[in-house]
């Protein structure tokens, strides 16, 4: 019979097994010291035509009401990386994140196979699988478990591997050992908020989504807002510049996941590409992409708005 310190162990080796960047462990419990943070973001407006960030606010802060009956938040970072350099501001951007396949369909398979192995040594095991997909405050998990800082740009950062990477938990009824946060090392450094085009950092460790490149190409389905005309800087879905700043991020190293990798040359694509890029192209272009997220007319829109005065 293993102990929890043992099973704790074993998770987390299983984790790093099954391709996941690094493991953590929390108790399941409410998030008293998010719960002033986030009243207050939603009531600056922060969160835009986020609404959705607005519902399950009481479920957003303590998963038991989510997962009736669990006992720990099993905190799992998975890469993304790459060493493909973005372009030029006079040509078409998209984050890094979305060259390859959508990123929920390949981390959800990789918990599943997870959670199947955590039943294999214990039993059954009442948990649910998680990525990005349910209101929970994933870098609020991640960091209580040790995996990083919340760092001045709203990213979770790792000292060892930057914060170019995914974050999603399996929430299940075991009592586990439970891992405790790390420290700031963001000190003095405003390169995050020196970087950002649009001033969506003006307030550190404090994002105004409504400011934000990527919010505006992908969370937005109105009209880009005309603050955003000619600090676009290029990007039509996403936007990597306050990752691409950061100094902890000279440590993260290229993910090793065949899904991730650009099999479309999506990066190759040229502006004259993108812009005469039609409905039934993109379609089975992006069929498995992120990017299918904001749709035909959004990428459209988007890449109107970054060029029109190009």
């Amino acid at each position: 019979m293993l102990d929890k310190c043992q099973l704790s162990e074993i998770i987390k080796s299983e984790a790093l097994s099954v391709g996941f960047l690094s493991c953590g462990i929390s108790k399941a419990e409410f998030l008293s010291e998010e719960a002033t943070k986030l009243e207050s973001w939603l009531k600056s407006g922060f969160n835009g035509e986020m609404r959705y960030m607005e519902r399950n606010f009481d479920k957003r802060l303590d998963p038991r009401l989510l997962v009736p009956g669990c006992k720990s938040v099993i905190s799992l970072l998975f890469n993304y990386y790459t060493e493909k350099k973005a372009k030029k501001d006079y040509e078409p951007k998209i984050s890094s994140y979305a060259y390859g396949k959508d990123y929920h369909f390949v981390i959800k398979e990789k918990l599943k196979e997870l959670l199947s192995r955590i039943k294999n040594l214990v039993g059954d095991v009442n948990g649910r699988v998680f990525v990005d997909s349910a209101p929970i405050m994933e870098r609020a998990w991640a960091k209580k478990s040790g995996l990083g800082w919340i760092g001045k740009n709203t990213n979770l950062i790792n000292k060892k591997t930057g914060s170019f990477f995914f974050i999603a938990e399996l929430i299940v009824d075991l009592e586990l050992e439970y891992d405790h946060p790390t420290t700031d090392h963001c000190g003095s450094c405003t390169a995050c908020i020196d970087s950002c085009p649009t001033n969506a950092l003006a307030t550190p460790y404090r994002m105004d989504a409504t400011k934000c490149i990527s919010y505006a190409t992908i969370e937005l389905k109105n009209n880009i807002p005309n603050s955003f005309k000619d600090n676009m800087k290029g990007w039509i879905f996403g936007c990597d510049i306050c990752q691409d700043v950061c100094p902890w991020n000279k440590f993260s190293k290229n993910h090793n996941e065949p899904s991730f990798e650009d099999k479309k040359n999506i990066s190759d694509m040229s502006k004259k590409q993108w812009e005469d890029l039609t409905k039934e192209v993109f379609d089975k272009v992006f069929k498995d992409s992120p990017i299918k997220r904001t749709g035909y007319s959004g990428i459209k829109r988007n890449i109107n708005f970054a060029f029109s005065s190009k």
